[in-house]
């Protein structure tokens, strides 16, 4: 199988998760204060969100990859 071919299964499979998931939420542990035994941790939540744009463009992007890779392998 050809590495375009892999690239654009993979570049289709990203963008449908993309178009699923509406953002990306972990969180991030920082120390606030570090004085020898003494130490204060806060945790924040952090959000990225995925626009869906880009879900359409890796989905797009993939499907061109695919039919590129088999139209060249003849």
């Amino acid at each position: 199988m050809k590495p375009a071919i892999i690239f654009g299964i993979l570049l289709i499979a990203i963008g449908i998760a993309g178009l699923a998931i509406d953002n990306i939420s972990f969180t991030e542990r920082k120390t606030i204060v570090d004085a020898g035994p003494l130490k204060v941790t806060a945790d924040e939540q952090r959000t990225i969100p995925i626009p869906s744009i880009v879900g359409v463009v890796a989905v797009v992007a993939g499907a061109a990859m695919l039919f590129m890779g088999r139209r060249a392998r003849g």
